[in-house]
């Protein structure tokens, strides 16, 4: 089969397409032939971090994707055979991502995807959609768990509506009934926010950004799902509600953070961080349950029409699919694997 491997942390030039023996899945394993690999900004950074130690000779890059299992290991219903999944984490711990015609991951891993929800839509889940539920559920208050109705009443605001966890936070707060806010940095932008369901979009960068969300939300927000938490944390306390939360899944732009602590113990403020590797697999395991609902709702489509454009590569070309997502790429980056 074909693969994409590194054996040295480094550019994207340490990415190789190779040969490689069929991999053979173990006890409560299945194997996956991969038709389309989600990249996400985590995946290069595992591939660029000379400081972290490298626990695998060489490993196939991508945590997400989807595809058709093809054969299973042993504990593993063989009635999975054929089905049609969706992939998580499939290079957590393990030498074997989505950047290759055939991947071998835990059961668990490979998620049903029913027939009318596409290759490019499982392959743009994982985790996008999975970060996104996370920071839906972590308030004090709840809820934790996202059906339809969990988060009447409430307001979200997703900062970074246009990106793929904010894309998915959009998607996924409106499925639960939230009001829901984007911050963006332009029109175009604001555009996409809009396709993906925001019923409010806010230009950061003009005006007066907090009178103008305080202006839809008088009583404030509940929740803020941020993206950049140093360049927007004065914006989030200034709109969040009394004990709301602010939910931080990067800090993009690397700008330092300052935290207002008297502003932030009058509100008494929830700032939740959070991250798949090590928000135990409880949480996890609900948000695949629940993120699966929702494709089954048809909550989650993708595409330029929906507000989350596709940037497409071919597997020989996922050196230059790294490159698009480090360069800040509007959308969601995908690799084709199938020849």
């Amino acid at each position: 089969m074909k693969a994409i491997i590194y054996r040295d942390h480094g550019g994207p030039d340490v990415l190789r397409l190779v040969d490689r023996d069929l991999p053979l899945p173990g006890p409560g394993e299945v194997r996956v032939k991969v038709a389309v690999s989600g990249v996400n900004p985590t995946d290069w950074q595992a591939r660029s971090r000379a400081a972290h130690p490298r626990p695998f000779p060489e490993a196939t890059p991508h945590l997400d994707g989807a595809g058709v299992i093809d054969t299973v290991g042993d504990g593993v219903d063989r009635g999975r055979i054929g089905e049609r999944v969706w992939l998580y984490m499939a290079a957590a711990g393990r030498p074997t991502g989505t950047a290759a015609q055939y991947t071998v991951v835990p059961a668990e891993r490979a998620v049903p995807l029913p027939d009318e929800a596409g290759f490019d839509l499982g392959a743009a889940l994982g985790v996008p959609a999975l970060t996104a539920h996370r920071a839906l559920t972590v308030a004090e208050d709840g809820p934790h768990r996202l059906r339809p109705g969990a988060l009447d009443g409430r307001v979200v605001l997703a900062a970074g509506g246009a990106g793929a966890v904010g894309h998915a936070v959009i998607q996924l707060a409106r499925w639960a009934g939230a009001t829901v806010i984007s911050t963006v940095s332009g029109p175009e932008k604001a555009r996409l926010a809009t396709a993906a369901g925001a019923h409010h979009v806010v230009n950061y960068r003009a005006g007066d950004p907090a009178a103008e969300i305080r202006g839809i939300a008088p009583d404030g927000v509940d929740i803020v799902a941020e993206v950049a938490l140093g360049a927007n944390l004065a914006l989030d306390l200034a709109v969040l509600k009394t004990r709301g939360t602010i939910a931080t899944y990067a800090n993009d732009g690397g700008k330092p953070v300052e935290l207002n602590v008297p502003q932030s113990m009058v509100l008494n403020a929830r700032l939740q961080f959070l991250v798949l590797y090590t928000a135990g697999p409880a949480a996890r395991a609900a948000a695949v349950e629940d993120v699966a609902a929702a494709v089954r709702d048809g909550a989650l489509p993708v595409g330029e029409e929906h507000g989350l454009p596709l940037v497409r590569f071919p597997l020989q070309h996922t050196a230059d699919a790294h490159r698009a997502v480090e360069s800040g790429a509007v959308g969601k980056v995908l690799v084709d694997i199938a020849s």
